[in-house]
C-alpha cells in the first residue's frame, strides 16, 4: 500500500504542472479557466481574481456548471466547450490541484494544468489576492 506522500507524488508526475508565472501568463488570454479546488472556507479566505471555486470533492460534478459554460443547455455541450479551453488547477500546495488534474485528465480533457506549489507559492511572491 503507498503512502498518501508517494501516491501524490506519482500523480503530479503522470499530471502537466505549471509554474505560478505561467499561470500568471496564461491568465492573460481570454479563454483559460482557472478552478480553485480548496475548500469554500479555505477561498473565501483569498483566491486568485477570476478564479471559481470547486472543492476537490465536487469538481466533476460541477465543472459543467462554470460561468464560462454554463450557457449551454445540454451537458455533452459543455463538455466539448471546455475541452477546447486551457485548464488550471489550484489548491493550496498543488496536492489536490494534481490529483483534480488526473480526475479531469482520466475524464478526456487535454489541457489540463495543475499550478505547482498553489495559493502558497502564489502568496510566496505576494502576488494580489481577492477576498
Amino acid at each position: 500500500m503507498k503512502t498518501p506522500k508517494v501516491f501524490i507524488s506519482e500523480v503530479k508526475a503522470a499530471v502537466e504542472e505549471v509554474t505560478v508565472d505561467d499561470l500568471m501568463v496564461a491568465l492573460t488570454q481570454p479563454d483559460v479557466i482557472l478552478i480553485d479546488v480548496r475548500e469554500s472556507e479555505e477561498y473565501q479566505h483569498g483566491h486568485i481574481n477570476g478564479s471559481v471555486n470547486f472543492p476537490r470533492g465536487m469538481l466533476e460534478a460541477k465543472i459543467c456548471s462554470h460561468p464560462l459554460l454554463a450557457h449551454h443547455c445540454e451537458e455533452q455541450d459543455a463538455i466539448n466547450d471546455l475541452a477546447q479551453r486551457s485548464v488550471y488547477l489550484i489548491c493550496k500546495t498543488g496536492g489536490r490541484s494534481a490529483l483534480a488534474a488526473k480526475s479531469l485528465t482520466d475524464m478526456g480533457h487535454k489541457y489540463v494544468f495543475s499550478v505547482a506549489g498553489g495559493m502558497d507559492e502564489w502568496q510566496r511572491k505576494q502576488l494580489t489576492l481577492s477576498h
